[in-house]
């Protein structure tokens, strides 16, 4: 049986006539009942009984009906939804995220896409880790994850968008605070609150002093740059992070944020199971975020 023996069953039973479904379709009764045929034959049991003005469904075409008609009406909604999803009507745009990402990477794109797209829905997602974002997007949980750039990971395709330079952040009255930049040897030895021990970003930053031949102590720790910031904004401790979109540099006001340009920079970026696979919807997101990113 076809889907169109299937369709043209059902608008049998609802019109009551051969003849009538023939009209409507621009063919011959006979080849209506045709279809009606193939379908009996599948089943093995008669679909209609004829009477005086017309058919009606036997009992086994009422459950056959009922059951199509269901069916059709959920695969003509599919249709319509891929329709609007291949053309960034609609849609799922799903996007794992560090707690810090969507304030400083992508506000400025959220906004201009929700004014593209107003049916799209998007859905952020917080992930403690590169490899729980990793094995979403494996799964199809899904569509894009904007990480810290690492080593190639099997099975995920990873995209540079940014490169960040390495801020020192401390209080206005710190005796390093009007130094317009810094190096190794000032920072040597210093005692930092430490990013997240099992995050990438903490990672590239130790590779990144180790090449420098800096090794630092730590006395807090905190679970995302803006904690960092905030606890150096205190004087709890003084804090190495990354310069994040939207935060000045040199720092003003309480906080004082000072650059290390010796420190190799973090890359971050999206990273997806394939680019060509992605709906539209999350193409265009992605694309987006690359854009204001650029431009600003």
């Amino acid at each position: 049986m076809t889907l169109d023996d299937l369709r043209v069953f059902v608008a049998v039973c609802r019109a009551g006539s051969l003849s009538a479904v023939a009209r409507d379709m621009g063919c011959t009764q006979s080849a209506v009942s045709q279809h009606v045929k193939r379908l009996e034959r599948e089943t093995g049991v008669a679909l209609l009984e004829r009477q005086p003005r017309g058919v009606v469904p036997t009992q086994a075409g009422r459950v056959l009906e009922a059951a199509a008609a269901e069916g059709i009406s959920g695969l003509d909604l599919a249709v319509r939804q891929l329709r609007d999803l291949v053309a960034g009507a609609s849609g799922y745009v799903r996007v794992a995220t560090g707690a810090t990402t969507v304030r400083h990477f992508m506000s400025d794109a959220v906004v201009a896409f929700r004014q593209r797209h107003p049916e799209v829905n998007l859905e952020f997602r917080t992930v403690s880790s590169g490899r729980g974002s990793f094995d979403a997007l494996a799964d199809g949980t899904l569509d894009l994850a904007w990480i810290t750039l690492g080593p190639p990971v099997r099975g995920i395709e990873q995209r540079p968008v940014v490169e960040l330079p390495w801020v020192l952040a401390v209080r206005s009255d710190d005796p390093l605070a009007e130094r317009p930049y810094a190096d190794a040897a000032d920072v040597r030895d210093v005692r930092l609150i430490r990013l997240p021990p099992n995050s990438a970003s903490a990672a590239h930053l130790d590779a990144a002093c180790a090449e420098s031949g800096v090794r630092f102590a730590h006395d807090t720790s905190v679970a995302d740059w803006d904690t960092a910031l905030l606890l150096a904004e205190l004087g709890v401790g003084r804090a190495i992070v990354p310069a994040l979109p939207g935060l000045p540099v040199p720092g003003a006001g309480t906080l004082r944020l000072i650059p290390l340009p010796g420190l190799r920079p973090l890359p971050v970026g999206w990273a997806v199971r394939r680019w060509d696979a992605l709906s539209p919807p999350a193409r265009a997101f992605a694309d987006l975020v690359v854009e204001m990113r650029r431009q600003g």
